[in-house]
């Protein structure tokens, strides 16, 4: 399956266009419209519920963007759905990965990111992928496990999938890898079993081996995230396909 035009033909709003200063919360359905309404692609995260269900979040935890704490996984989709995101203007609470799509209804391209914490575990992704069998709009498929990559290769070819990488796995997100499983992201050791149609990679480590060679020998490609101001946009549009963007309208 050859990789769709649009993901390089306009930039990609990350997490939808959100603001915070005006009330419009990340992965919310107010920052899907707001993406929609200016043009954009749109990049969504989800993770799963304790009843094995979808939602569009970006945290393992809820304190960040809602008045509960804990984890997102020890709640069903019923009681997640019902909680509030602070901050919102727009009465926004967290949306099941379902309503989701059906409000966006191929309105605009998704890049749907599955999280992972790189313990096998491939209950969100099987999800997702019965979701996405009845969703007739644009969309492709990416995640930082190789796992999850190479298992949307398997049982859902029919997926355009992507893999999103870095060079180095510093953040507090990535303690759940081992040096042994860095080394073989960062240099894409895992190309045989996953073989993305696309790379998502850090702006901050472009240009890099991994991209460079995946745009000249095997024709991927890269988009770049997350670009926040002229800097990473410079360096996005020299070494990139494609820009991850928040923070600024391009």
């Amino acid at each position: 399956m050859s990789t769709p035009g649009w993901l390089v033909a306009k930039p990609i709003a990350h997490r939808g266009l959100h603001n915070k200063a005006n009330g419009i919360i990340e992965n919310t359905l107010s920052a899907a419209e707001a993406a929609i309404a200016r043009g954009f692609s749109i990049e969504l995260d989800v993770q799963l519920t304790a009843d094995n269900e979808a939602i569009v979040f970006h945290d393992f935890e809820l304190d960040r963007l809602t008045g509960e704490t804990g984890l997102v996984v020890e709640r069903n989709l019923s009681t997640l759905t019902g909680i509030g995101i602070s901050g919102t203007m727009g009465g926004d609470k967290i949306p099941a990965f379902k309503d989701y799509l059906a409000r966006i209804a191929g309105r605009t391209p998704l890049v749907i990111e599955i999280k992972s914490k790189f313990n096998g575990d491939m209950r969100l992704t099987k999800r997702v992928i019965e979701i996405l069998n009845d969703y007739s709009g644009p969309f492709v498929v990416k995640s930082f496990d190789p796992d999850i990559v190479a298992y949307l290769r398997q049982h859902a070819p029919n997926i355009t999938r992507g893999f999103i990488g870095e060079l180095e796995y510093g953040s507090k997100s990535d303690g759940f890898l081992s040096p042994e499983q860095k080394h073989r992201m960062a240099n894409l050791l895992h190309f045989e079993e996953t073989q993305p149609q696309f790379l998502s990679w850090r702006v901050k480590d472009l240009p890099c081996a991994s991209t460079y060679l995946s745009r000249l020998l095997g024709h991927l490609p890269v988009m770049t995230w997350t670009v926040r101001n002229p800097e990473d946009r410079a360096r996005a549009e020299k070494h990139a396909d494609q820009m991850v963007f928040e923070g600024f309208l391009p």
